[in-house]
C-alpha cells in the first residue's frame, strides 16, 4: 500500500476496532489518562522515541495525568498507512504504561 493514500474512515474502522483511536475528518484521535503528570510525560516520552523511529509525529496535548494524540500525515492530506502504524504503537505503549483510554 502507498504510504500517501489517503484513508477514509471506513478504510480504517476494521484497523482502529478495538482501539481507543477514532477518526475524524483527516486525523486518527485518542487521549489516555495516567495517575499522575509524571506518569503521562513518561507515556509521552515512550511514543516519541517509536514516532522518531518512524519518522512520523504526532501532534499532542498534555495535560495533569492527560495525553491526547492526534495522528495525520501532513505531507499526504490526511490520514495514511503511517497513522494507522503509530497509532497501533501508542495503544500498545498506553497498554504498558497503564494508561487508559479516556
Amino acid at each position: 500500500m502507498d504510504e500517501r493514500n489517503i484513508l477514509s474512515p471506513a478504510d480504517t474502522s476494521d484497523e482502529l476496532d478495538g482501539t481507543s483511536f477514532r477518526h475524524t475528518q483527516d486525523h486518527l484521535v485518542a487521549a489516555f489518562t495516567t495517575k499522575d503528570f509524571r506518569s503521562a510525560v513518561r507515556l509521552l516520552d515512550a511514543v516519541a522515541v517509536v514516532a522518531d523511529e518512524l519518522n512520523h509525529h504526532p501532534d499532542v496535548r498534555l495535560g495533569w495525568g492527560r495525553v491526547e494524540f492526534a495522528l495525520t500525515s501532513h505531507d499526504a492530506g490526511g490520514v495514511t498507512s503511517r497513522d494507522i502504524e503509530l497509532a497501533r504503537r501508542i495503544v500498545a505503549i498506553a497498554e504498558e504504561h497503564g494508561a487508559k483510554p479516556a
